[in-house]
């Protein structure tokens, strides 16, 4: 089962050391290591002593949690991380991470804010900017970090194209501008417009080939293109300046009631809106596995290199399928354990069994794996699930064995007390050893709980006990010498019989096994192909909408009568269809 953690409280989760370089603090993971279920990562950023901490406190459903402060200090340092069970997504973790304030003066780093910044992007599935008063040039400008994103995170590791926007918005965050303390009115060209459309006419480019233009497009069009899914709140100032030094105590009540009102938007949007992390693949984070990326992340930073999105995916991959696989395997000795009281009867049994088990045994291992591209992983696991049913059918050889050996000790316990007193060594003895032997196997072979070595036992008991017969047919007057020779062909044939059985016996086990492998192979093609096939859907649907996105910005484009930046549009869309011609033709097992 899938669980989660309630944190009474925020935690550190990036830090800065006495070096003065980020690090991951212990801590913080060993909460999300807790965490097996799908993370909403939720970020905040902004520049500093703006409110974004009240926003985050404001989703946590709490009117403490983490730090406000009410001076000109910037209260939050690194990035801190709050974890709650979701609200309205059953099943999930609503993650809220809290930045550290970009821009302030008495830090004066400028390349760590751009990685604060650039952490907040990688770790996140919905990215708030808060800033205060309007949408303008000078807010913008200093949402410069944009721009430094492609200088400071490679998609790929091995491209040869320094420039990978276009990869950028299939794996960027959603977007959502939060403008604080707005008091203008929503209005463009004198007809009343959506804070959405506000965003929009904000973001727009110019026409032009001058530095000046040049500056003014570049952070607008990084915007544009690496967040296709972009949302505008603008929220009135929630109170007096007095009441404000005070915001952790005051309770809605004491809030301006439209503040309210559309705070309560804000979170709703979030609540609904907000997507689980994922991955390459369309995996779904859990908390575990976000750790991981954190530390990742932070590692490649402290090592002076760009953190790359294919290497962590890579890293992650080894470490999540090397847990998949050791889950799944958990899972298939636990029912086994459960489910399997040797000795069976039959093989098929056992076989049924196992391949029930099976069925779930990969589908855990599927649902916590990716990138398994070469399903190296996957048939690991099925090496070790076939260790395991060999292990229990060599068990289930043994124990057999053991129940056999004592039903039959039993069976002929009778017989074997009259051959040691040399009951049957008289005239007519042989006739009865011949009547107690068939009773005493009748008997063997009705009694439950042998397993399927019953006949190979009887066989070998037969065998071990083959002279005693014959002596007692020597050792018998009554017959003549053409009955003997007739009784020993007879003993021949029953000998031959039995043998005859056993081998049948062990033939089908050995068949049955072979088939069992057979069976657990297609098991584990069909769900991987499923697979596949559900991840080449999702894949298909990403695409779709960032062509969705492109076309909508190649008509905005249009209407702008933006000729170059039309162009532009277009080449990426061509791009993206022969993406798509491509694609289609990937999902094959052999």
């Amino acid at each position: 089962m899938m669980s989660t953690v309630e944190m009474p409280e925020p935690v550190c989760l990036i830090d800065t050391d006495m070096s003065g370089r980020l690090c991951v603090r212990r801590e913080a993971v060993e909460i999300l290591e807790k965490i097996t279920q799908p993370v909403v990562v939720v970020a905040v950023v902004g520049l500093y002593r703006t409110g974004k901490s009240y926003l985050m406190n404001r989703l946590a459903g709490k009117q403490r949690g983490f730090a406000l402060g009410a001076t000109i200090e910037s209260k939050t340092k690194g990035i801190w991380m709050w974890c709650v069970p979701h609200p309205i997504k059953e099943g999930h973790t609503l993650v809220l991470v809290d930045t550290e304030g970009l821009g302030d003066v008495n830090k004066g780093d400028e390349k760590h804010d751009t990685w604060i910044f650039c952490l907040a992007v990688l770790l996140s599935s919905t990215l708030v900017y808060n800033s205060m008063g309007t949408i303008n040039n000078d807010a913008l400008e200093k949402l410069h970090y944009v721009t430094e994103l492609t200088k400071h995170i490679k998609v790929k590791s091995d491209s040869k194209d320094n420039d990978q926007s276009e990869d950028f918005v299939s794996i960027f965050p959603s977007f959502v501008w939060v403008v604080r303390d707005f008091t203008l009115t929503l209005e463009l060209d004198g007809h009343p417009i959506t804070a959405d459309q506000y965003l929009d006419s904000a973001l727009k480019v110019k026409e032009g080939s001058s530095a000046e233009d040049s500056m003014h497009n570049q952070l607008r069009t990084c915007l544009r293109e690496f967040f296709e899914v972009r949302k505008c709140f603008v929220l009135e100032r929630p109170a007096s300046a007095k009441k404000m030094k005070q915001m952790e105590l005051l309770t809605d009540e004491d809030l301006d009631p439209s503040f309210v009102e559309q705070a309560q938007d804000f979170c709703t949007y979030i609540f609904n809106n907000a997507e689980a992390k994922t991955m390459s693949g369309g995996l779904s984070l859990t908390g575990r596995m976000l750790g991981k990326l954190a530390e990742t992340y932070v590692e490649a930073i402290r090592s002076g290199q760009v953190p790359c999105l294919a290497d962590a995916v890579e890293s992650l991959a080894l470490i999540q399928n090397g847990r998949a696989i050791t889950e799944a395997l958990q899972f298939y000795q636990s029912e086994m354990s459960s489910k399997v009281q040797l000795p069976k009867e039959t093989q098929e049994e056992l076989s049924d069994i196992h391949a029930a088990v099976v069925k779930g045994t990969v589908e855990i291992f599927l649902n916590a794996s990716f990138n398994d591209h070469d399903q190296k992983h996957q048939q690991e696991l099925m090496n070790r699930v076939q260790k395991e049913y060999e292990e229990y059918c060599r068990r289930n050889v043994e124990e057999s064995h053991k129940m056999s050996e004592s039903i039959i000790s039993r069976a002929f316990a009778s017989v074997e007390t009259a051959v040691k007193e040399g009951s049957y060594m008289r005239p007519g003895g042989y006739a009865d050893f011949c009547s107690d032997v068939e009773k005493a196997t009748e008997q063997y072979r009705s009694e439950k709980g042998h397993g399927f070595m019953k006949e190979e036992v009887l066989k070998e008991y037969m065998d071990e006990n083959k002279g005693t017969g014959q002596s007692i047919l020597s050792a018998d007057k009554s017959l003549t010498e053409t009955q003997q020779r007739i009784e020993a062909e007879q003993l021949k044939t029953e000998e031959l019989e039995k043998n005859q059985r056993a081998l049948e016996e062990q033939n089908r086990i050995q068949q049955q096994q072979m088939e069992d492998q057979q069976r657990a192979h297609e098991e584990n093609l069909k769900q991987l192909k499923e697979k596949m096939e559900a991840e080449q859907r999702r894949a298909q649907e990403q695409r779709n909408q960032m062509m969705c996105a492109r076309l909508r910005e190649q008509r905005n484009t249009l209407q702008q009568n933006h000729c170059r930046r039309h162009m532009e549009m277009q080449r990426q869309i061509n791009t993206m269809r022969r993406q798509q011609c491509h694609s289609s033709n990937q999902c094959r097992i052999s």
